[in-house]
């Protein structure tokens, strides 16, 4: 049976996430559960897109959050608990070097979910070009970096700020503008259009 992801606890938010944080750096690991409760869906939805669905999504969200006994002190509370878990999640996936063309298939099935894409076949000469785009598109993601699409997918995708990007990924905001253009670009001249976002 394929995973559908964590599932999330119905908790009362009696304790933040800041607070709980405190207590796993100090070695709560029942404060470790309730952050996985609270976030771990998240997280696992973020990673699915980033990897483009890869068997081992799941193995991704528990590395997460074992990685936080040892880094939730770092946790600064500039940002959501929920964007800074998924700035380390999609930093180990990188690690791991997800592959591109698992990312191109999710693309694939995001673009072939649009409503356009969904037309009745009626169409042949508009499903055909639907199809080229898709093509168009795939072929673009590939030539994508890992680090590019980490990139795009946290802004395009997931709707974060490009200055909670640059902090979540710790790299420069004039990297995080320079792989989303890039991106973008690789995107448009693919798909032949004068605009992808």
């Amino acid at each position: 049976m394929k995973t559908r992801g964590p599932s999330a606890a119905r908790l009362a938010p009696t304790e933040s996430d800041a607070a709980l944080l405190e207590r796993v750096a100090a070695g709560d690991l029942a404060s470790l559960g309730t952050l996985y409760d609270r976030h771990a869906r998240d997280v696992w939805r973020i990673l699915q897109r980033v990897t483009g669905g890869s068997h081992d999504v799941d193995d991704l969200v528990h590395a997460t959050f074992l990685a936080l006994p040892r880094v939730a002190a770092s946790f600064d509370g500039r940002s959501s608990c929920k964007s800074w878990l998924s700035g380390i999640a999609v930093k180990l996936s990188l690690r791991r070097g997800r592959s591109v063309r698992r990312f191109a298939a999710m693309v694939s099935r995001l673009a072939a979910s649009q409503p356009h894409a969904r037309a009745v076949a009626s169409d042949p000469e508009g499903d055909a070009d639907r199809r080229r785009e898709v093509v168009a598109l795939d072929r673009a993601i590939a030539r994508l970096s890992p680090k590019t699409r980490a990139v795009f997918v946290l802004v395009e995708l997931e709707g974060l700020e490009r200055d909670e990007v640059a902090r979540l990924l710790d790299i420069p905001m004039a990297t995080v503008r320079t792989r989303l253009f890039n991106g973008k670009r690789a995107l448009r001249a693919a798909c032949g259009r004068g605009r992808t976002s």
